[in-house]
């Protein structure tokens, strides 16, 4: 497994449905065909492994002869996109405080994804560089365009949606479009096969005010940031719980997969877990209670059916959890088609 395996919001394919639609696809098959919607990609709470977002760029990108595809995802992308982070760094006070707001808190969106500042690759004074990374070896090209291709439009957009003075930019990988496509989007030269995705820039840059910031928005935003992710990381188990909520049909609950997805050995897991106040098994009933209670009240799938979807061998055992966690049958719990009592307490 490659670290890439590390969820991503499933809002990185936010427009990918129309764009294929617009070049006389159909963009809800081809979502449809790797298990997203509209609906769940709307969801700004719901995750992905990156490795399915980098597989969904590269095969569309093939079968429907788009080579610039990163590209053109990255340009109709919203900043806010990015949630809370897009606040705080559109209302920062300079652009050098947006980004490093983005360096901070860019593992809200995820954890595979980094931006940092860093020396000049090509040595020249006054200007420094804006490294983009994604975890493993072999990231996907279009996904690296998509990536730096966003931190562009983020720049541009807190700039006064002006050019900031790009220098020019680096990329890991191959030209994989006419080096025109690049131009037109980058307005800076591109040069290819380099050792990381750098976008050079002024140094000036960061001490420029960033255009109509509001202080009390940014710290609002930041207070936000600070309360629900203060840490170096998002909550363990919340991303124990997201990959368990894509995978828990598919093959059922397993440790050693999720921590393999994690770049964990399973103890270490297990102690985060513990640190938390819960256990694999905590967060396994966790989510099966939630996607329990979405099968059977909004759905007309069989008992049998919404069992096998939880990972459960058997029929009986949905009946026996559903009677633990809401004290009543699957059938009378359908029939109802309410919300159980302390169904807030059901997601936290």
């Amino acid at each position: 497994m490659r670290d890439t395996d590390l969820p991503v919001r499933c809002s990185a394919l936010h427009g990918l449905s129309a764009l294929v639609t617009e070049i006389g696809g159909s963009g809800p098959e081809l979502l449809a065909a790797y298990g997203f919607d509209e609906a769940r990609i709307a969801e700004g709470n719901s995750f992905v492994s990156i490795r399915l977002v980098e597989r969904v760029l590269e095969e569309t990108a093939g079968r429907f002869a788009l080579p610039d595809l990163g590209l053109r995802m990255a340009a109709q992308q919203d900043l806010h996109v990015l949630g809370p982070l897009a606040i705080a760094m559109e209302n920062s006070r300079t652009i050098g405080e947006a980004v490093e707001c983005a360096s901070r808190y860019l593992f809200v969106y995820s954890p595979a994804l980094s931006l940092e500042e860093t020396d000049d690759p090509l040595g020249s004074p006054g200007v420094v560089g804006l490294r983009y990374t994604t975890t493993g070896i072999n990231a996907s090209p279009q996904a690296i365009d998509y990536g730096i291709g966003i931190v562009h439009q983020v720049l541009t957009l807190i700039h006064g949606d002006a050019p900031y003075g790009l220098r020019s930019v680096l990329l890991p990988h191959a030209r994989l479009a006419q080096e025109s496509s690049y131009r037109k989007y980058f307005g800076a030269e591109v040069r290819f096969d380099c050792p990381s995705a750098v976008l050079r820039v002024p140094s000036q840059l960061f001490s420029t005010p960033v255009s109509g910031g509001d202080d009390l928005l940014h710290d609002i935003a930041m207070d936000h940031l600070e309360t629900h992710f203060g840490r170096q990381h998002v909550p363990m188990s919340d991303l124990v719980a997201a990959i368990l909520s894509e995978q828990l049909g598919s093959s059922g609950p397993d440790l050693s997969k999720v921590a393999r997805l994690l770049s964990l050995h399973p103890r270490s897991l297990q102690r985060s877990l513990s640190k938390e106040g819960t256990t694999f098994s905590g967060v396994v009933d966790r989510v099966r209670r939630s996607q329990a209670l979405d099968l059977i009240t909004t759905t007309d799938l069989s008992f049998s059916q919404i069992a096998a979807s939880l990972g459960m061998q058997e029929q009986s055992s949905l009946t026996r959890a559903v009677r633990r966690w809401f004290d009543t049958s699957p059938s009378r719990l359908r029939r109802e088609g309410q919300e159980p009592k302390g169904q807030s307490a059901l997601i936290d």
